[in-house]
């Protein structure tokens, strides 16, 4: 698992990647109470706005950490929005996206590197 300095994690899955926001990015949210998720098929590019959560306390824009295509959207958020306090970097995923080039995962933390840089 990866994590990027904007608090999302992204675990390789075959050819594609889950990503999510981090265990500390959503205790920093407080309770999420709205989700906005991109649609399978988009063509996104590194820092394209894919995600929208609302919480509480602030609302956010989750950026898309590498170019690619979104292949397939965590549904079961939109019912659920409070399961990305429960479980983020479990079962409250966003999106998978297949990579157009993969070699950018290099770019990003491993889990010592990021708990390190939310010390």
């Amino acid at each position: 698992m990866k994590f990027t300095e904007e608090h999302e994690w992204l675990r390789p899955d075959g050819d594609e990647i889950i990503v999510g926001i981090t265990t500390h990015a959503a205790e920093q949210l407080g309770d999420v109470v709205f989700l906005e998720l991109p649609e399978e098929g988009t063509t996104v590019s590194k820092d394209d706005e894919v995600v929208v959560i609302e919480s509480v306390k602030a609302a956010s824009d989750i950026l898309a950490p590498i170019d690619g295509e979104i292949t397939e959207v965590n549904t079961a958020l939109a019912d659920n929005p409070g399961a990305v306090n429960e479980d983020p970097q479990g079962e409250a995923w966003f999106f998978k996206m297949k990579p157009s080039d993969p070699s950018q995962m290099d770019d990003f933390m491993d889990e010592a590197g990021y708990q390190a840089f939310i010390a």
